[in-house]
């Protein structure tokens, strides 16, 4: 039996990682035998990246090119990768980065999870199997503060509340992209597995790469205020949550 799912993944600037990561995503693709990908590009990438996605869309069905110029930040990417992936009405849809700092060889277990029940799988980096690779000190400490802090301010007990490797339930995805999300960067990530904490999920481990050395002042700011807003709901007994 087939297993329905998709795979959503922002791409910007891929250039030089493109043919590696395609490869390697492919080849999962084959042993798994179901599945599509969804690329979504917008006016952020300045190399070819598009002619490089619409290529492989034209040669490989399971590919399938998004233009998007409308978007106006990452957290757009990826709801626009979700609400592509919903109107075909995938079961599983999982989320990743390109540039091999996510390892396609991951998605299996991601699906494994999925399929026996859990709502939600959350890629781990700081759980047993899980790991960072070429990454800098400031880059993983950002990482695991963000989880500490995370987890202290907003009352959740996962590992790795950072990372962007996830997977959902179609019924999952529905509900939080009707939701009026605050994250503007990659924090989105952080607030989704807040909002889901009362949802059966699990934490899947996962090698990362970091793709680059650092993280934009703009998007640390933005990631601080979401974190308070929904600390000082938390405080007030207002505590948000998707169920």
């Amino acid at each position: 039996m087939k297993i329905d799912f998709a795979v959503i993944v922002p791409m910007a600037n891929e250039k030089e990682d493109f043919f590696p990561f395609i490869s390697s995503l492919i080849t999962v693709l084959d042993k798994i035998d179901s599945g599509r990908v969804y690329l979504i590009i917008d006016n952020v990438s300045k190399d070819n990246t598009l002619e490089l996605c619409n290529n492989l869309s034209l040669s490989d069905n399971r590919f399938i090119t998004v233009w998007s110029p409308e978007n106006k930040n990452v957290v757009d990417a990826y709801m626009r990768g979700y609400r592509e992936a919903l109107k075909n009405k995938h079961e599983f849809i999982i989320e990743m980065d390109a540039g091999l700092s996510h390892d396609p060889n991951a998605l299996p277990l991601f699906l494994k999870v999925l399929n026996e029940g859990d709502l939600c799988a959350f890629g781990s980096r700081f759980i047993q199997g899980g790991s960072i690779h070429d990454s800098t000190w400031k880059r993983t400490f950002l990482s695991k503060t963000g989880t500490i802090l995370s987890n202290l301010l907003l009352g959740t007990s996962m590992y790795d509340m950072t990372s962007g490797f996830q997977g959902f339930h179609i019924s999952i995805v529905e509900k939080f992209t009707a939701y009026p999300l605050l994250s503007k960067a990659h924090f989105y990530q952080t607030e989704l597995r807040y909002l889901l904490r009362k949802t059966r999920y699990k934490e899947v481990p996962i090698h990362y790469r970091a793709p680059s050395p650092s993280v934009s002042k703009k998007a640390i700011y933005n990631s601080f205020d979401v974190l308070l807003h929904y600390f000082i709901l938390r405080l007030k007994f207002k505590a948000a949550v998707i169920k």
